[in-house]
């Protein structure tokens, strides 16, 4: 699976943004699809999860009520909608695909990984 994230940039606090990621190669709809961030200075974290199998979604704590995860019909691309954004949510943002329908929320269960999009939120 090729995946390709897009929809960053450079936002004001509080503003909203979709990220997506599509898919290419393999069929995307059996694989389960995450995002992750890596702020500067700091280690990749998960951020949220969408099994494929039960579409049951996970969110971290710092963005639940804010980040919603979701994919299109055709399961072909991953959306990450964003509201009241923070600058502590500035970050580069990567998609990734498991081929595990559990435990989503850790970075081994991910096989495939997007090139990452950035996003700026300034105060």
């Amino acid at each position: 699976v090729q995946l390709q994230a897009s929809g960053g940039g450079l936002v004001q606090a509080g503003d909203s943004l979709r990220l997506s990621c599509v898919a290419s190669g393999r069929t995307f709809s059996v694989y389960s699809a995450g995002w992750f961030r890596q702020a500067p200075g700091k280690a990749r974290e998960f951020v949220a999860s969408l099994s494929y199998r039960d579409r049951r979604t996970q969110y971290a704590d710092s963005v639940k009520g804010r980040f919603t995860i979701s994919r299109d019909s055709a399961k072909i691309t991953a959306f990450l909608d964003i509201d009241s954004l923070k600058p502590e949510d500035t970050a580069v943002y990567y998609c990734a695909a498991s081929p595990f329908a559990n435990d989503i929320w850790a970075e081994r269960r991910y096989d495939y990984w997007g090139q990452g999009t950035l996003v700026t939120v300034s105060s």
